[in-house]
């Protein structure tokens, strides 16, 4: 695997972050920016003309990860020629209130399955439901194959997000690579670092993603009991994120709000809130939180075993980046101190993480998390 990196910035311009290599011989191009930069088209052809041959998967983002650097309103490039390893790239596009379970069945039949090692993937933060995109992968895809990814974000605007899978980047895209080949092997982890405080409260009201009430009382009221009346936006709720337990011995995953409805008194999350389940509010622990990063990083570098990390990509969640503020660095320094410093470092903070639970589910949404896949090819 041989990789190089640049990143532009409007006042630097195109800037090398490693050695130049390649000479536009590149397998594979990631690309991770800003919402304008990745919806301008003239941008975007400079990259493609960069790596004509190359596969060129992409989103927009809450801010760019270029080594242990955190930037906003920047274009991070990193392209990659594997030497053993096969890629196929397929993509979906979904509606307003599209079948995201749908899109992940398609998308998961669309791949290949000989040889299939690991699935990457990309989506649309605000018209794709998650949880349901997870599990329509997961459920076609061959027991073995992991997915890792994220969504894609946009700021703390919520209004649009962008994904490119070799061509103009859209809303409503849902990329997914797939990597194959026996030399190539990828490890991941993802960790939170979030405390809850609280009662636990019992979903009451949901239909998917949207919860109406926890206890039998508004769950908009709830937040704003925390937040404040004026504060109850996306943004502040990121703030205050739930811990979801599905049935008396369910997994906990991590849920984040992405809009609130006055009229309704409804808010909708990232991924399902299903009535019976539990939830319980959070708060950030600074230090947890880097420890955290740190966790995923070590998790992942634990699966490659004995082969160093070459490439790792990281999708941290932009409620940490929010809480975290000037620290922000703190969690990509960590997570170099466990990996080392000859591992390429390229990613993005999301709208939501995918990730397997452990050992439990081939993948899953999180949010709040820093969820890393590590990549060495032998």
């Amino acid at each position: 695997m041989k990789l190089e990196q640049q990143y532009w910035t409007g006042s630097e311009g195109w800037q090398q972050e490693s050695a130049g290599i390649l000479d536009g011989d590149a397998s594979l191009v990631l690309v991770f920016g800003a919402t304008p930069l990745v919806g301008d088209a003239g941008r975007m052809d400079e990259v493609r003309a960069r790596y004509p041959g190359a596969h060129l998967i992409g989103c927009s983002t809450s801010g760019e990860i270029c080594g242990i650097r955190v930037r906003d309103d920047s274009l991070v490039v990193t392209a990659v020629r594997f030497e053993h390893t096969g890629l196929k790239l397929v993509h979906e596009v979904v509606g307003e209130g599209g079948d995201s379970l749908e899109a992940g069945k398609r998308l998961a039949q669309a791949l290949p399955q000989q040889q299939l090692v690991h699935v990457f993937v990309l989506s649309d933060g605000l018209k794709v439901n998650g949880s349901e995109l997870a599990r329509g992968l997961r459920e076609h895809l061959p027991e073995g194959v992991a997915v890792t990814g994220g969504l894609a974000g946009d700021g703390t605007a919520f209004q649009q997000t962008l994904v490119s899978a070799d061509g103009a980047a859209c809303e409503g895209v849902i990329a997914a690579l797939g990597f194959y080949g026996e030399r190539l092997k990828v490890g991941y982890g993802s960790l939170g670092g979030w405390d809850s405080f609280g009662a636990e409260r019992l979903i009451t009201r949901s239909k998917g993603n949207v919860l109406y009430e926890l206890d039998g009382h508004s769950a908009l009221e709830l937040y704003k009991k925390y937040l404040g009346e004026n504060n109850a936006g996306p943004a502040e709720a990121l703030l205050f994120p739930l811990s979801l337990r599905s049935g008396e011995e369910g997994f906990g995953l991590v849920r984040t709000v992405m809009s609130i409805n006055e009229e309704d008194q409804s808010m909708t999350f990232a991924g399902d809130m299903p009535e019976g389940g539990y939830a319980r509010l959070m708060k950030a622990n600074f230090d947890r939180l880097i420890d955290g990063a740190e966790g995923a990083a070590q998790a992942s570098h634990e699966m490659l075993g004995s082969d160093e990390p070459e490439l790792a990509l990281l999708i941290s969640c932009v409620g940490r980046k929010l809480v975290l503020k000037q620290r922000i660095e703190e969690e990509v320094e960590g997570v170099r101190n466990v990996l080392g410093k000859n591992t390429v470092l390229a990613g993005f903070y999301s709208y939501g993480e995918i990730c397997p639970y452990g050992a439990i589910t081939g993948c899953e949404l999180h949010n709040q998390t820093m969820t890393i896949t590590t990549f060495s090819e032998r």
